[in-house]
C-alpha cells in the first residue's frame, strides 16, 4: 500500500491506530538506523509490531508455529523512488498457511483495515 505520508509519520499514524483498536504496541524495529549504526546505508525502513493476546493466544495454541508469524506487524518503508510504503501480512492467509480454523484468525483479521484507516488524510 502507498503511503501519503513520510515513514516517520506513517509510523506514528500505524503506532495511533494500534493503540485505538486496544492493541498493544511491542515494538518498533528501525532497520535503516540499525544499518547506519554499522556504517551501511539502508533506506528508511521501520516494522511495527503489535497485537493483542486475547486474540493470538487462541490461534497460536491450536498452531503453535503461528508463532513464527505472530504478534502482527507492518514494514513501512521508502522505496528509494519518492514513495513511501506498508505492507502487512494478511491474516486469513497466515490461516491457510498454518491451517488455522479461519474462526480462530477472525481477531486478527483487521490489519488491512487498521492500516487503511491510519493512512487516510
Amino acid at each position: 500500500m502507498a503511503s501519503p505520508f513520510s515513514v516517520a509519520e506513517t509510523v506514528e499514524r500505524l503506532k495511533r491506530a494500534v493503540e485505538a483498536g486496544g492493541m498493544t504496541l511491542f515494538g518498533v524495529v528501525d532497520h535503516g538506523a540499525g544499518a547506519q549504526s554499522v556504517g551501511l546505508t539502508m533506506n528508511d525502513t521501520q516494522v511495527l509490531i503489535f497485537g493483542n493476546p486475547r486474540g493470538g493466544t487462541p490461534a497460536m495454541a491450536a498452531r503453535p508455529l503461528l508463532a513464527l508469524e505472530l504478534p502482527l506487524k507492518a514494514l513501512v518503508w521508502d522505496d528509494g523512488h519518492g514513495q513511501v510504503r506498508v505492507a502487512y501480512q494478511d491474516a486469513a492467509e497466515l490461516g491457510r498457511r498454518y491451517q488455522v480454523p479461519a474462526e480462530l484468525m477472525t481477531p486478527l483479521s483487521s490489519v488491512g483495515d487498521l492500516v487503511r484507516t491510519a493512512l487516510a488524510s
